[in-house]
């Protein structure tokens, strides 16, 4: 099949999945109205590799093409092409799907490389990621994951919970696979994925050998159910919620009824030291991906505040342009930190050089510079983010004219300030906005607990010895 169109990719989720939202359990998810606006966005990415091949995807030896998130990177110029197929995609949707394909497509990638020759995991499960990858690649399937263990009591392990049985674990085995059970989240994107990817966040510690699995199945699979959290696309349309209404992209609660997963499926079942080495093992081309996504994230949300400023002449008050400037500066930063980062993950392919910038732009810089730019929004918008009418009071005989002469702009019409506005409000105000802000900022985990580790970081203790010659 190699890269799919939007409408391949439409048909593929009609799979019998089982989907629980807001106490219904559909039975179609591409004909839920709630899902329609982000379906439509999915499609349309797809149907881009078809409209800009030369920049979305490469060719195999056979002349196949393949999505360049596919593609292993081997060498500098590699990695620059996944970089700018990266940041391509990612202004298709203003950097406000942190799931879109592109990101599992790179994990499932960087995991191949990273664990192909990794000591203590057996060759038969080394041969299973590496094809499942292959797989992945010919289906050019739509991923999502489940890291995290279900958020009951987090000053135990999984098997010291009251209920042992809630974390998803290992059951039994057979002869055909590993029976699972329990749950996992926050499964971004399931209900519109083909493939569930189970993959590790926490270190798993000696004793909880049953719980340190990672493995994939697809999402229509016996026993598999997820349940969605409440959808924020309820049908304004896209003047008045134009983001909710595009990039919604869901999140889920997966729940294993003792699931059978196929032996050719499974990657790590029990071994503790391979469930901890995924992340430290990897080159880095999830990084890479997910750090040029809130690059770009970035630039449009400066983009929105400037903007705002210009409609209602705001652009020349100081503490706007001071505000602005601060955040406009610190964006180029991390643009040089991004070039630099995608030269570390060059030279970690050559010789395993260990990833500093790549870390340091995705868990602590991107994630507060974008609370800084959303503060900026609200500041220069003020009230104007409340006063936001609707389209069909612009449409309206009498109000109409009302609307477009009260709520006009220094330079734009009332009904493209009114636009403007609401766009504001739903990056900020709104349901999705307000889950933007969450999920950027525990991206990448506990944020407070990835600043610690980069205080005692070898890095840090060669700043130290740098004093030394002015103490002797």
């Amino acid at each position: 099949m190699a890269i799919r169109s939007g409408a391949e990719y439409r048909e593929s989720l009609q799979d019998g999945r089982t989907v629980f939202v807001a106490g219904e359990r559909l039975a179609d998810v591409t004909a839920y109205p709630p899902f329609r606006g982000v379906i439509h966005s999915l499609c349309g990415l797809y149907d881009l590799q078809h409209e800009r091949p030369d920049d979305l995807t490469y060719s195999d030896e056979n002349g196949e093409h393949f999505a360049l998130s596919f593609l292993p990177a081997k060498s500098a110029d590699d990695v620059i092409r996944r970089q700018q197929a990266d940041e391509l995609r990612a202004e298709t949707t203003f950097g406000l799907m942190g799931r879109m394909p592109d990101f599992m497509n790179a994990v499932v990638t960087d995991v191949a490389l990273g664990m192909r020759d990794h000591p203590t995991l057996d060759s038969a499960y080394i041969e299973n990621l590496q094809r499942y990858q292959r797989d992945c690649r010919a289906n050019d399937w739509c991923l999502t994951h489940t890291l995290v263990d279900p958020q009951v009591d987090r000053s135990r392990g999984p098997a010291e919970q009251a209920d042992p049985e809630l974390v998803l674990h290992r059951v039994r085995e057979t002869d055909a696979g590993i029976v699972v059970r329990g749950a996992r989240m926050l499964s971004t994107l399931a209900p519109f994925a083909n493939e569930l990817w189970v993959g590790p966040f926490y270190p798993r510690r000696p004793g909880e050998e049953d719980y340190a699995l990672r493995f994939a199945m697809p999402l229509g699979t016996p026993g598999l159910r997820f349940l969605g959290r409440e959808p924020y696309d309820l049908g304004r349309g896209s003047f008045d919620r134009p983001l909710s209404s595009r990039f919604d992209e869901g999140d889920a609660l997966a729940i294993f009824d003792d699931v059978l997963v196929p032996w050719e499926r499974v990657f790590v079942a029990g071994n503790l030291t391979a469930y901890n080495d995924l992340i430290p093992s990897v080159p880095g081309l999830t990084f890479l991906q997910a750090a040029t996504r809130g690059l770009v994230k970035l630039r449009f949300l400066i983009g929105l505040a400037a903007r705002l400023a210009e409609a209602i002449g705001g652009d020349s008050d100081p503490h706007h342009q001071l505000r602005l400037g601060e955040v406009a500066a610190q964006v180029e930063v991390l643009a040089g930190a991004l070039r630099g980062g995608l030269a570390e993950v060059v030279d970690r392919l050559r010789d395993g050089t260990p990833l500093r910038a790549l870390p340091a732009l995705l868990f602590v810089a991107i994630p507060d510079l974008q609370i800084r730019a959303i503060d900026v929004i609200r500041r220069v918008s003020g009230s104007g983010l409340v006063m936001t009418p609707t389209e069909a009071d612009l449409d309206h005989a009498e109000i109409g004219p009302v609307v477009e002469r009260f709520l006009q702009g220094r330079a734009v019409g009332g009904r493209n300030r009114v636009r403007l506005f609401k766009l504001a409000w739903d990056m900020v105000g709104e349901p999705f906005g307000s889950r933007q802000m969450l999920y950027e900022w525990f991206y990448a985990g506990d944020p407070q607990v990835n600043r610690i580790r980069f205080g005692s970081t070898p890095e840090v203790e060669r700043y130290k010895q740098m004093v030394e010659p002015l103490l002797i």
